[in-house]
């Protein structure tokens, strides 16, 4: 087993660090959610940490690390006669992003199950994971039904495994510690709801601390073991420590100003449920364990908040996490207590709290720099100008020459979008927009397992076996089967799709009303592709040319920032952007074959620029659907005369065209749109 780098070693991190050491202090606090740039030691921070966590007692023997002093009455290896417990280092289990549900929960043998009654079952990570630690990297890929098994587990402190009415079930309590780079997709709001902190790390921009984290890994790579006994000594220390606040943790008194203090911060920040609450006050009494002392203090309130607050204030993806900490200084202020006339020491009466800042700014948690609030405000001395092509009257009547590029317009606010969905049925990654065979849903059917079995299709395996009861010999009342018989369930669900943006950004568009409410509806799409679990893309054209904004991407974050920055102005190279886009799909073919696109052109079907513009991306919108590309055209067009141009390319592309009224899920103006593939309605 290679020799881990030494937590005391790391350069810098402080947050990281606390937020890590808190956990180990007390493991009630919910553990800890890492995020921040790839390259920052996450993972290794992580890993560290398992060497500085006491011991455990558990059952000799026992798979499931049972307590001896009360073991699991349910254990599946109980009940467990009286003995000594033996000692063993605290685990850290690793949960690859790509594993499967049998590899996490354990697997079932359903061929025992049936054919003798016994519950013969190999556990998984969840029980490997009991009373150590669950460390999940890349944790914002974890495919959505290994999030659910986790969102179970870390609810009810148990793992349950069934099996067409055959069940097991054991205790799986564990420290859930998660690594993400924001960059590549966010987290169900469920799943970051269940870290009970979060903290933000970024690479140090100090030249001097480069230069010895340089330093010291270079010699950690030299030789692991010396470099590891150059650092035993603080390791000692700090576990000494570590051991030294478990102790004194019990002892450690919540006072009800600290209390009063907790509520209203959190009440402040418009957090939801109560979770937060709880866990800012374990935090606290943590954080004062760890210093030492047996009384929490409002600089622990203010750190806890610091730690604890940042991911759960959030109100969508969009959204920078953080705290306003000049609120957060008010409110504590405000709910500590006061000095009176008679010298009593008295909560503010005043209920609410710090004004009416929302908390958008952005605060880092556990005292990070604040960073970007994501202001939407346009930036002075914008640029009013509109397209000559709209008809005098109309929203979009000219002003100056739309040639020249303008300045980024702010998006109007998004709504919820209509449901737009590729048709057929796939078999692409598990998401929420179009339908598809998966491993999770409804029961359609069943086959021959290929490989192990996950799903068993109870009626259809009891229908392949009977003919063959006699030839079995069977006797009893048991029903003989053999694994030939087994028979597995197809289910249909819904994939995640691949949601490319092509968007037109011509001085056609440029007019501040219409770009605005362009870029709304893209981020309304962008936060509907979000929550369906998609990967989305951007690809832009004006001027000559078009480009790949951005390349396909779990990162919703990315995308709505690219659209913000998007400036404005020059021609229409419509065939442009829709070969760009081509290029793009038939690349991410290559990469995934399984996740269907789904192509999204926002535009008012105006072409220009080049020898025969139209004509051109005509040809290009039939190559989409020769290729049977699932697209929809949003049309831009407004004004008093419409030209329909937007409804010609959906012809060519063989698909579907919306307004930017239509695609409203609250608008009455048509039904709910599929989009209809290429060839589907030949």
């Amino acid at each position: 087993m290679s020799t881990p780098y030494p937590f005391t070693a790391i350069v810098g991190q402080d947050d990281l660090r606390l937020g890590l050491l808190l956990n180990a202090v007390s493991p009630a606090v919910g553990g800890v959610l890492v995020r921040g740039e790839k390259g920052t030691a996450k993972s290794t921070a992580v890993r560290a940490l398992a060497a500085l966590v006491p011991e455990v007692s558990v059952v000799p023997g026992c798979r499931f690390s049972c307590d001896p002093v009360s073991p699991d009455p349910a254990c599946p290896d109980g009940p467990h006669a009286e003995a000594a417990g033996v000692s063993r280092a605290a685990r850290t289990v690793e949960l690859p992003v790509g594993a499967s549900e049998d590899r996490l929960v354990g697997a079932l043998d359903i061929e025992r199950a049936l054919s003798e009654g016994v519950k013969a079952f190999e556990p998984g990570l969840l029980a490997d994971a009991h009373r150590g630690i669950l460390y999940v990297d890349e944790v914002n890929l974890l495919h959505d039904h290994l999030v659910d098994l986790l969102l179970d587990a870390a609810a009810m402190g148990a793992s349950y495994v069934e099996r067409e009415g055959v069940s097991v079930r054991h205790a799986a309590r564990f420290l859930l510690v998660g690594t993400m780079n924001p960059e590549e997709g966010e987290l169900r709001p469920q799943l970051l709801d269940r870290f009970g902190l979060t903290v933000e790390v970024a690479a140090s921009r100090d030249t001097d601390e480069r230069v010895e984290v340089v330093r010291r890994r270079l010699a950690y790579d030299d030789d692991p073991e010396g470099f590891a006994a150059r650092w035993s000594g603080e390791e000692s220390a700090l576990r000494e420590r570590i051991a030294a606040a478990r102790a004194l943790l019990p002892r450690v008194v919540l006072g009800d100003g600290v209390l009063r203090q907790i509520a209203a911060t959190c009440a402040a920040f418009e957090v939801d449920g109560m979770r937060a609450d709880i866990v800012m006050a374990r935090t606290a009494t943590a954080l004062a364990a760890w210093a030492g002392r047996e009384e929490v203090t409002a600089d622990d309130v203010r750190q806890a908040a610091l730690l604890a607050l940042p991911h759960r204030r959030r109100r969508n993806p969009f959204d920078a996490p953080g705290l306003d900490e000049d609120k957060l200084d008010q409110t504590l202020d405000e709910a500590g207590p006061q000095e009176n006339n008679d010298g009593d020491d008295r909560p503010d009466p005043d209920p609410d709290g710090g004004g009416d800042d929302d908390g958008g700014g952005g605060g880092g948690g556990g005292g990070v720099p604040p960073q970007a609030d994501g202001d939407r405000t346009p930036p002075r001395g914008e640029s009013g100008d509109t397209p000559s092509q709209a008809p005098e009257g109309s929203p979009d009547a000219p002003g100056r020459s739309t040639g020249a590029e303008q300045q980024p317009v702010a998006s109007a606010e998004p709504f919820r979008t209509k449901m737009l969905s590729v048709p057929g049925l796939g078999e692409g990654a598990a998401g929420r927009r179009s339908r598809a065979r998966t491993e999770h849903g409804r029961t359609t059917g069943a086959r021959r397992p290929q490989g192990a079995l996950t799903k068993l299709h109870l009626a259809a395996t009891v229908q392949a076996a009977a003919p063959h009861q006699r030839a079995r010999g069977r006797s009893g009342r048991g029903l003989v089967v053999r694994r030939d018989d087994l028979r597995q369930a197809t289910r249909e669900g819904r994939e995640g799709n691949l949601v490319l943006f092509v968007v037109d950004a011509s001085g056609s568009m440029a007019a501040r009303q219409r770009m605005s409410a362009v870029k709304g509806a893209v981020l309304s799409l962008l936060l509907d592709a979000y929550q369906r679990r998609d990967k989305v893309g951007l690809v832009t054209f004006r001027g000559k040319e078009a480009e790949v904004a951005l390349p396909p991407t779990s990162s919703v974050d990315a995308a709505a920032s690219r659209l913000e920055s998007l400036p404005t102005g020059g021609r229409t190279p419509l065939a442009a952007g829709l070969l760009k886009a081509h290029d793009v799909l038939r690349v991410e073919r290559l990469r995934d074959p399984s996740r269907r696109p789904l192509l999204v052109v926002v535009t008012d079907g105006r072409a220009t620029g080049g020898p025969e513009p139209v004509a051109l991306a005509g040809r290009a919108g039939r190559l989409h659907r020769s290729e049977g590309t699932a697209s929809v055209v949003v049309d831009c067009e407004s004004g008093y005369v419409r030209l329909g141009l937007a409804g010609e390319l959906a012809r060519e592309l063989g698909g579907t065209a919306v307004t930017l009224d239509e695609l409203r899920a609250d608008s009455i103006a048509g039904l709910v749109k599929d989009v209809t593939a290429a060839g589907r309605a030949a």
